[in-house]
């Protein structure tokens, strides 16, 4: 069964850090490419990052230089290291994965990430 599934969301005060993870069966990473929207409400999703099979990276305006994705093949798993963490950075982070392949996008339930003033 092929899935995506969040971990490590929390609440933290501004300036902190937490790192996010997405865990991916019934496929490798190597034939996908991974990343993060957010959805905070009363906002529109919002993406943040991905990492595409060949290993580059790309970042929204708002995260660049405090976000970091990266992967490990041998987990199958993403990863989304947030550093100086902003209130604005408050929502429900959803990873998702674009099999090109098979023209599909898988996603995950979402963390809730809550960052205090």
């Amino acid at each position: 069964q092929v899935q995506v599934a969040e971990s490590g969301g929390g609440l933290v005060q501004a300036g902190g850090s937490l790192r996010l993870s997405c865990s991916a069966s019934g496929f490798t990473l190597n034939s996908a490419h991974m990343g993060w929207y957010r959805q905070a409400p009363g906002r529109q999703r919002e993406w943040v990052a991905h990492i595409i099979i060949g290993a580059s990276t790309h970042y929204a305006d708002s995260v660049k230089g405090r976000f970091t994705i990266s992967k490990d093949n041998a987990k199958n798993t993403v990863y989304l290291q947030m550093n100086s963490l902003k209130p604005e950075d408050t929502a429900v982070y959803l990873c998702y994965a674009t099999v090109p392949s098979i023209a599909t996008n898988y996603w995950g339930q979402g963390t809730q990430v809550t960052v205090s003033s």
